[in-house]
């Protein structure tokens, strides 16, 4: 899962680091649909304002080199409160 939003980041990144430098960015279907000053912002973004379900959109640390890349997380669930 997520692996074409994962793709288009990389594919992207340098570009999106010039754009979103430092921003956590929301990325679905190869579209940034936001950018915010924490993961938890873009998150709640998705999921409240988009209606996105979880695991289905990519929130993104937009930071240039590789060691900056998403961590995966396999998870059922993911409890927030807010």
């Amino acid at each position: 899962m997520l692996q074409e939003e994962f793709k288009y980041y990389l594919d992207h990144q340098d570009e999106l680091v010039k754009q979103h430098f430092g921003r956590y960015i929301v990325i679905k279907d190869e579209k940034v649909l936001g950018d915010f000053g924490s993961e938890v912002e873009a998150i709640l973004f998705a999921k409240n304002n988009l209606k996105l379900e979880q695991g289905t959109f990519l929130v993104q640390h937009c930071m240039p080199g590789k060691e900056n890349y998403t961590n995966f997380f396999h998870s059922r669930v993911m409890f927030m409160s807010h």
